[in-house]
């Protein structure tokens, strides 16, 4: 087995790598989910999870020591606690955390748990049960943020509420939600819309990271926190006297791509070395006719060196990613 890290041509250490174990998910939010039905894919095209598991020990034993487990919503698949139990006995993953829209997280938060999590991350662009459902198709905020709560309670920590802000969907709450950092300790991050797949919306609704910051400037000044080691991209702030941190996350207005750490292994089996290109190696057939733990090894190499220096995507969306944002987990 080589023992080689994966460091690309522009010396950057992927260690990082997104895992989406499903396509499947119980919401249809706007900027996700396109309007139109997508086809999702059938059981036996997604990854077993003892596929998955052999992918991240290879990956591990490549210097992989943080992972992320998304979907689709990860919670909506069967077997999932079993699966993220197994994953965090992985040896040398130092760093695992679990993404949701956080439907589903009361009802399984002792599950979790069990499994040995300690972070979460919950996508939640208003405290409105009206514009909740306008946003995700579903009337279910209460479960969300019964669950949101109950996770606090529960001592998982940090938990990260990503929010999504949209001009006439939710730009009149961000400082209501910026305001939640005064009273939990959550990490607050503001992510830019990435148009991508067959889903876009119009120009003139996207807020980036100036304008939000401008925005939510009524409650103080913003105080810079120091990045750690393992951080993902946000940038990472404090209000003077909050529990908590307000981020952002500017994939558009400022690339970060000279830092980007990451690798993704789509539900099909797809590794993408970056989210917004739509070049991919496609490993589950490899891995499904027999290929040994030294090919698996030189698919990640393969993967690495096809890594570009930064993305094409602008505001102006001049670089279309026909790939669903939903089959890959963000």
């Amino acid at each position: 087995m080589l023992n080689t890290k994966l460091i690309d041509k522009y010396n950057r250490n992927l260690n990082y790598l997104r895992i989406s174990i499903t396509d499947r998910c119980n919401l249809k939010c706007i900027y996700c989910a396109p309007h139109n039905l997508v086809p999702k894919l059938p059981y036996k095209e997604i990854l077993s999870y003892e596929e998955i598991l052999r992918i991240v020990k290879v990956g591990v034993r490549l210097g992989i020591s943080k992972v992320r487990i998304t979907g689709g919503e990860p919670l909506v698949r069967k077997g999932v606690f079993q699966f993220l139990k197994q994953l965090t006995e992985i040896e040398g993953l130092i760093d695992i955390s679990l993404t949701t829209n956080g439907v589903l997280l009361k009802d399984n938060i002792e599950k979790i748990k069990a499994t040995g999590i300690e972070r979460i991350n919950i996508s939640v662009d208003t405290l409105y049960r009206e514009k909740f459902i306008q946003i995700t198709g579903h009337d279910l905020f209460d479960n969300v943020w019964e669950g949101i709560e109950l996770a606090q309670k529960m001592g998982f920590n940090p938990i990260k509420l990503n929010v999504v802000p949209l001009k006439g969907v939710n730009e009149d709450e961000l400082i209501d939600i910026a305001r939640l950092s005064f009273i939990y300790p959550f990490h607050i991050r503001f992510i830019e819309y990435m148009p991508m797949g067959g889903n876009k919306t119009e120009k003139d609704r996207h807020l980036l990271a100036p304008e939000i910051k401008r925005r939510i400037s009524p409650l103080g000044q913003l105080i810079a926190v120091e990045k750690k080691s393992n951080d993902g991209p946000a940038e990472r702030f404090k209000f003077e006297t909050a529990l908590g941190e307000i981020g952002f996350i500017r994939p558009i207005s400022q690339h970060f791509c000279n830092t980007c750490n990451r690798l993704r292994l789509s539900a099909s089996g797809r590794l993408r070395p970056c989210l917004l290109s739509d070049y991919q190696e496609d490993i589950k057939t490899r891995l499904r006719k027999g290929c040994s733990d030294k090919e698996l090894s030189e698919m990640f190499f393969k993967a690495v060196r096809k890594k570009p220096s930064e993305h094409n995507l602008t505001y102006d969306n001049s670089t279309g990613i026909s790939t669903q944002m939903s089959t890959i987990g963000g």
